[in-house]
């Protein structure tokens, strides 16, 4: 014979929720505040909160928890009474998110929502994380009714933490209407494979993003520092008393790096090329940088302009100037806004000694950008080894007032102010 529970009345359950849903909004807001000052994420997540609406509280007591619902006086604590939703950008963050969450709270249950085989949840993916009420959350004293702020808070409150990428919590919406909200049948086969098709389309695109930005990311590493080797060698050409510097190049040449870059698309022979350019492989990153120029492939003025100045570099690196700036001029030319390349350009003609046409490429890379610090600090260079120290001083200032603060910087102006004194 079934058992029946008694349940007490609704209007009764309504009141005492609530009333705890004001105390909740106060908590919530709280929390969320310590959460969003906690998370480092780049680019910063979203955050949306949520308290249960009374209704699908009610729903959900009925369902689980009847019989909390008879012997307890106080409220009945489900765990997604208060939420608190965070939408990343990538799937990487997720993980990064969770990290960070464990690290400050007291968590007292992780799950990683996404089940293919519920036809209910279509591979929904979502991490749920309940954490305890931090301490410091607890105050409620901005709220004025007195019997709501004395309400005890129960010591099993949790608040639920969901992490998500934007097209997971996309996804989440839309199944949220279309199923959990309506008696979907799941032996609707059409239907039942559109939702599947759509749901796998966005999993797809969250895993494309993802790699996009992992490429992006091992790419600029790899630039970055190519980047500054170029300029150290270039400072070591033209400054033979640099020799601490000099010495350091060569200690970062003995470095062994394995490349985990294979050949095949464009953007793996790149990335390689560049790596061996790094690790002090020239012939090698020469070679597959001229590669890349002979493929069909890579017929775009932006690729050719990229390449050409990465090879251009390379040249520079075995001392081959005339090789270096053909490739520079190449490139400005497959992409006349790229100032960098005319700037290199300017670098070698200072290496060479012909300091005409050195201030030229600056001129008209300043031109393109203005705000280079250091194209300022070369051309003020050009001009002093053409002694015209008025020019090179204006050039140093206006350098120094971008931020440049360099040692090398900072003893050309000292000349400069001394010549000037010299001549007073």
């Amino acid at each position: 014979m079934a058992t029946s529970i008694k349940v007490p009345g609704k209007d009764v359950i309504r009141g005492n929720y609530e009333n705890y849903r004001k105390l909740f909004s106060v908590l919530l807001k709280n929390i969320q505040t310590k959460i969003t000052g906690e998370i480092q994420l780049n680019p910063k997540p979203v955050y949306k909160s949520r308290i249960k609406s009374f209704d699908s509280y009610y729903s959900k007591l009925l369902r689980l928890k009847p019989k909390e619902a008879v012997e307890e006086n106080g409220l009945v604590c489900l765990t997604d009474m208060m939420g608190i939703r965070i939408i990343c950008a990538f799937l990487e963050d997720i993980s990064t998110v969770e990290k960070q969450i464990k690290k400050t709270y007291e968590v007292k249950e992780i799950e990683h929502k996404g089940n293919p085989q519920n036809i209910r949840e279509f591979g929904y993916e979502s991490t749920h994380i309940l954490i305890k009420i931090p301490k410091e959350c607890l105050n409620v004293d901005e709220i004025e009714d007195e019997n709501i702020r004395n309400l005890p808070i129960p010591e099993n409150l949790v608040c639920e933490i969901q992490v998500r990428t934007i097209l997971q919590d996309a996804w989440a919406e839309v199944e949220h209407e279309l199923i959990y909200k309506q008696e979907f049948n799941p032996f609707d086969g059409p239907l039942r494979r559109k939702l599947a098709s759509v749901n796998a389309s966005l999993n797809l695109a969250d895993i494309i993003f993802q790699e996009i930005r992992d490429y992006q990311e091992k790419l600029q590493k790899e630039v970055a520092e190519r980047r500054t080797s170029f300029y150290e060698q270039a400072d070591i050409v033209t400054d033979d008393e640099n020799k601490v510097l000099k010495n350091k190049v060569e200690e970062t040449k003995d470095i062994n790096r394995i490349s985990p870059y294979v050949h095949g698309t464009i953007d793996d022979m790149i990335l390689a090329a560049i790596h061996a350019h790094n690790v002090g492989n020239i012939p090698e990153a020469i070679k597959i940088y001229t590669m890349i120029l002979e493929n069909d492939s890579a017929k775009e003025n932006a690729v050719l302009s990229v390449i050409h100045k990465h090879r251009g570099m390379a040249y520079f690196a075995q001392n081959d100037y005339e090789k270096s700036l053909d490739d520079f001029k190449k490139s400005s030319e497959y992409d006349p806004k790229s100032f960098r390349s005319i700037y290199y350009e300017g670098i070698v003609y200072s290496v060479i000694g012909n300091n005409d046409a050195a201030i030229d490429c600056f001129n008209r890379s300043l031109e393109i950008n203005e705000f280079q610090s250091h194209a300022l600090f070369r051309r003020a260079l050009a001009y002093y080894n053409k002694n015209e120290n008025d020019k090179a001083l204006s050039d140093i200032k206006a350098a120094e007032s971008l931020g440049l603060d360099s040692d090398e910087c900072k003893a050309l102006h000292k000349k400069l102010v001394e010549k000037f004194d010299m001549g007073m």
